[in-house]
């Protein structure tokens, strides 16, 4: 149970790091483009929050395996042999979760009765999240 903590932890964590993302982009976005409540302007922000999210996801998953919240929490991201995952799996990881996102946060939710207590989009995609020793 100590281990799924640290993981939900790691989520929290890492969410509030995206929301600094998003503020900043945010900002940016409606000093070049405008009021972007609604329409094309709207949708072309929230496609930008997603891909920015998304390349900051896949570099860190692809490269370290850690994310800053994974580095804080000393958890990492690997494939079932225990190796980095390759760019086109960080990118497929990154949008199976987004999208068990989507339905209440189904991925997270997941990890409660899994076996490993892994989430949804690493159970099926054969990825991880491991616990690092402490050295």
């Amino acid at each position: 149970m100590k281990y799924l903590i640290k993981r939900y932890l790691a989520v929290v964590y890492e969410a509030l790091l995206m929301l600094a993302l998003a503020l900043a982009l945010t900002a940016a976005y409606i000093l070049l483009v405008g009021d972007a409540s609604h329409g094309w302007k709207r949708l072309g922000l929230q496609i930008l929050l997603w891909l920015v999210m998304g390349a900051y996801f896949v570099r860190c998953w692809a490269v370290t395996g850690q994310t800053l919240a994974s580095q804080t929490w000393k958890l990492k991201v690997v494939d079932q042999s225990g190796q980095l995952l390759g760019a086109r799996q960080a990118v497929l990881r990154y949008l199976v979760a987004s999208i068990l996102l989507l339905p209440a946060g189904l991925t997270l939710w997941w990890a409660l009765l899994d076996r490993e207590q892994q989430f949804l989009h690493d159970r099926l995609l054969g990825s991880r999240i491991i616990e690092l020793s402490r050295a």
